[in-house]
């Protein structure tokens, strides 16, 4: 379990593409580098008390914890210049005081690896090699960047699917950094990639 007690912790606000969702970095470590939850709803946050405290502001729609981040996506019209210092100043005194992030033996799961499903062929897996190796060494920390995070879902025909997570989620410029970026990417890098695609996501 990653421990922040007895530190001075400072948070900072960070403006995301999305309009509805705020970067709040900290000194202090909540998950292992290149690890990351995203929770769209209070239900599935029971393995959080950080994000389940974070749901108990009415105006929060959604939490994502990274390494070193908390991104808060919020519902309602609210202006983010009056939210921000309520958030930043409940973060800083929740990890100041030793609040667990997660439950006791809480793992995230570990970024993708190139698995694919039994009924793959050999030339689909090696090319999902590809794509995840560009995803995490070219893609990922971009996104993470914005406040969000992208998993690799499958590769099938031509066509990648993609997991958008946390600011990324519903964000309305979404669907040009998937097309215009991810997609142009992953095309010059992987000639065998058409179309690259969002799954659990609205865009």
């Amino acid at each position: 379990m990653i421990e922040n007690k007895e530190k001075v912790v400072s948070v900072y606000a960070e403006a995301s593409p999305n309009p509805e969702s705020m970067k709040f970095v900290m000194n202090a470590q909540l998950l292992p580098e290149g690890q990351s939850v995203d929770y769209p709803t209070l239900e599935s946050a029971l393995e959080s008390p950080l994000a389940q405290e974070l749901f108990n502001f009415d105006y929060v729609s959604r939490v994502f914890i990274a390494s070193n981040f908390v991104t808060v996506t919020k519902s309602s019209d609210l202006e983010w210049s009056k939210l921000i210092p309520e958030l930043r100043t409940f973060l800083k005194s929740y990890i100041e005081a030793g609040g667990p992030a997660f439950n006791e033996g809480f793992s995230a799961s570990k970024p993708e690896t190139a698995t694919t499903d039994s009924s793959a062929s050999a030339e689909d897996t090696v090319i999902s090699k590809k794509v995840i190796d560009l995803l995490e060494n070219y893609v990922r920390p971009a996104v993470e960047q914005d406040g969000g995070n992208i998993t690799f879902k499958s590769y099938h025909d031509g066509v990648v699917t993609v997991f958008l997570q946390g600011s990324c989620s519903g964000c309305p410029s979404a669907t040009v950094t998937l097309k215009a970026g991810i997609e142009n990417l992953l095309k010059r890098m992987v000639p065998e990639v058409k179309e690259v695609v969002a799954d659990g996501v609205t865009l």
